[in-house]
């Protein structure tokens, strides 16, 4: 029997024109989902309503997180950057929350699984979200050992917050971040109740207060600490080819960087942050 699956990604208003083109392209090659879910910030939902369609739904972070968590402007950006508080967790930025509402979603939303595309993503190949399951296990994302020399500083930090949240004695090994990844439901769920369980109060408040963590480390650390890797099958490579650092490319880097892309990848990232504006990717993706 066909899993029933949802995409989903978290934006906000800076990363519009990056995610239209995100679903211009996955219109055009991707299959085998009922519903694409767009997350953003009560601010933004007039915005990005623009990208609704009758498989496409903008959510308001309002029907997904608690009511106590609530955004304002920053006084230290002057009122540039939005700041979310509450009595119960350290001041947080959009990317934390961005990660609260993808794991949030799946309170909401009753499928078999998710694939989580963010907006910097653009597909170029033919993909169905079924390809992402081996019988009744889904794909799971893991770089091996990969923190014995991790990436960046920031991964090591999450990996020891997001063991220290639940109860792994061992400090994690393994990365899992990436751009586009595949959770399951039920485990989803079931995290956020151990979470709750070892920390006596509820997972908003827990990563809230605790405001370092990454949304797919904890994820991966809890399949395969807590569950033994139940219901999944893993994987080290990801199916997006991902530029990550550096200034954004000219049409010779990005010449190179295709070249790169493994045959059975279907999809690419050029990281937002290099401001890379989205008449640019198309026209140096061929769109």
């Amino acid at each position: 029997m066909a899993k029933r699956m949802a995409l989903v990604t978290a934006s906000y208003d800076k990363d519009f024109d990056r995610c239209r083109l995100l679903c211009e392209t996955l219109d055009r090659y991707v299959t085998g989902f009922e519903t694409h879910y767009i997350l953003v910030a009560h601010r933004d939902v007039a915005l990005f309503k623009q990208l609704a369609s009758p498989n496409r739904i903008i959510v308001d972070e309002r029907d997904l997180l608690p009511r106590w968590l609530w955004s304002m402007p920053d006084p230290k950006t002057w009122g540039k950057r939005q700041i979310w508080v509450s009595p119960f967790t350290k001041p947080l930025y959009g990317w934390h929350v961005q990660q609260l509402r993808r794991i949030a979603i799946a309170e909401h939303v009753d499928v078999d699984g998710f694939l989580f595309c963010d907006s910097d993503v653009a597909f170029l190949r033919e993909f169905s979200a079924d390809q992402l399951w081996q019988g009744d296990d889904i794909r799971l994302l893991r770089y091996d050992q990969a923190m014995l020399n991790p990436p960046t500083p920031p991964h090591r930090n999450w990996s020891d917050n997001a063991a220290r949240i639940m109860g792994i004695k061992e400090h994690g090994q393994h990365d899992y971040i990436a751009n586009v990844v595949s959770w399951r439901r039920d485990a989803v769920l079931a995290m956020c109740r151990h979470i709750e369980e070892q920390n006596g109060r509820s997972w908003v408040k827990v990563l809230g207060q605790a405001r370092d963590y990454s949304e797919c480390i904890l994820y991966g650390q809890y399949v395969d600490e807590i569950e033994k890797g139940r219901g999944h099958f893993h994987v080290d490579w990801s199916i997006c080819h991902v530029y990550w650092f550096g200034p954004a490319p000219d049409q010779a880097k990005f010449d190179a960087f295709m070249r790169d892309m493994r045959p059975d990848q279907v999809a690419i990232g050029l990281q937002s942050f290099m401001n890379m504006d989205s008449s640019t990717v198309k026209r140096i993706v061929g769109l």
